[in-house]
């Protein structure tokens, strides 16, 4: 895919042709192209019905292409499909987590860490399981360039129970070795929770290869819809983890006397599915399967270096994350002297360039920075170099307002 590819697609998503929207917020939702917006339309209007209940022909319709759908997820990241699970976001998935398995496995003294680039959704969870059972949540430290410390791991990994780490950090863009994190906490005995949010958007994803415990990720941030996460995991930890919600379909067998689960997925999928969303969604990995994850990737990996390029002329711009552009993902965060992130949104804003300000939801890693916030402007298979011009114009705007 070349460095202006993202012409091609952008005409396949409906929101970006309103006149002068530059869309830099793919990091927060990705924006949704019309083969996903037709795969649910077709559900809602040709398939309407509930999955796994009725055995009439719509009803085995809509559960064939739900269930499709889940198979065509787990082989986009070459994982089982019995133990692919939905959810409704990466949050509720790193939740069932930390709350179903490690309620049941951690305690008092207990050792839980945590790196400082985490999202709250793979921060909050540990700190709640840290503080209800007495476990001590301890930090992994990042080096100077925003990475993982890979030595000060190893001295923490032995007696402890879990580590929680992102695969892409959604503020410093960081690729973490994920494959070699996860072995080394594998020796030493530690169960890996992995935070794929901002991974499997946007980079070939093999978790065969990674070989961690558990990953998650959210549909809304891959160009499908909202409403629908994946949790994935290893079928003896998923067998030995609680669901979070009880109700329909997620059981055995049901007596005033006991309660049995059904086997994963379906003993996390209380209640009616998001069924649509799941459909939508299988229809986003088909799209980006079509596309292909490494024309993706070298493309973004260019648009991310012409920001890195053009941001960093600007004197007066502090730039965050890896400096090499192989181990970022599609992310520029960054402060300008004397004027507060939202500033900067909210004028850039006025001429059509959507970017993020806040501590985006990592305010651990903020404190580690120095910032009480950042300007974000994250990248998609639509971006063009064109866009990150209009974005450094813009900030010439937001200089010319405060000078």
């Amino acid at each position: 895919m070349a460095a202006t590819a993202g012409l091609d697609v952008r005409s396949q998503f409906p929101t970006l042709a309103r006149e002068g929207v530059v869309y830099l917020d793919s990091a927060a939702t990705s924006q949704t192209p019309e083969a996903v917006l037709a795969a649910m339309d077709d559900y809602y209007r040709h398939h309407r019905a509930s999955v796994h209940r009725g055995v009439y022909p719509l009803a085995a319709e809509a559960t064939d292409l739900f269930e499709g759908a889940r198979t065509r997820i787990a082989q986009f990241v070459n994982w089982a499909a019995r133990d692919t699970v939905f959810t409704r976001n990466a949050s509720e998935a790193l939740n069932v987590v930390a709350h179903g398995w490690g309620r049941r496995h951690v305690g008092p003294g207990d050792k839980i860490l945590v790196t400082r680039m985490e999202h709250h959704s793979n921060f909050v969870p540990w700190w709640m399981l840290a503080r209800d059972t007495g476990a001590e949540l301890v930090e992994v430290p990042l080096d100077a360039e925003g990475q993982v410390d890979l030595g000060a791991l190893d001295a923490l990994l032995p007696g402890a129970k879990v580590l929680a780490f992102a695969h892409v950090s959604n503020v410093l863009g960081t690729i973490t070795p994920a494959a070699e994190i996860a072995r080394r906490a594998r020796e030493a005995g530690v169960v890996t929770v992995v935070d794929g949010s901002q991974a499997v958007p946007q980079m070939p994803v093999d978790l065969a290869a990674i070989d961690a415990d558990f990953y998650a990720w959210t549909g809304h941030k891959a160009y499908g819809p909202t409403g629908v996460g994946v949790l994935h995991g290893r079928h003896d930890l998923l067998l030995d983890t609680e669901p979070l919600i009880g109700g329909g379909h997620m059981i055995s067998s049901v007596s005033f006397e006991d309660v049995r689960w059904a086997a994963p997925p379906s003993r996390f999928e209380a209640g009616t599915s998001a069924i649509a969303e799941v459909i939508g969604l299988g229809a986003a990995v088909d799209w980006l399967s079509d596309l292909g994850m490494e024309a993706i990737r070298s493309h973004e990996v260019d648009v991310t270096a012409y920001a890195l390029e053009r941001l960093g002329e600007l004197d007066d711009v502090t730039l965050h994350g890896p400096r090499d552009v192989a181990q970022r993902g599609a992310l520029v965060s960054f402060a300008l002297t004397g004027i507060h992130p939202h500033d900067v949104s909210e004028i850039i804003g006025r001429r059509g360039v959507c970017v993020r300000a806040g501590h985006h939801c990592a305010q651990p890693l903020m404190q580690h920075l120095g910032e009480s916030a950042t300007t974000r402007a994250s990248f998609a298979v639509h971006t063009t170099r064109d866009e990150i011009d209009q974005l450094v114009d813009g900030l010439a705007e937001v200089r010319r307002i405060f000078a």
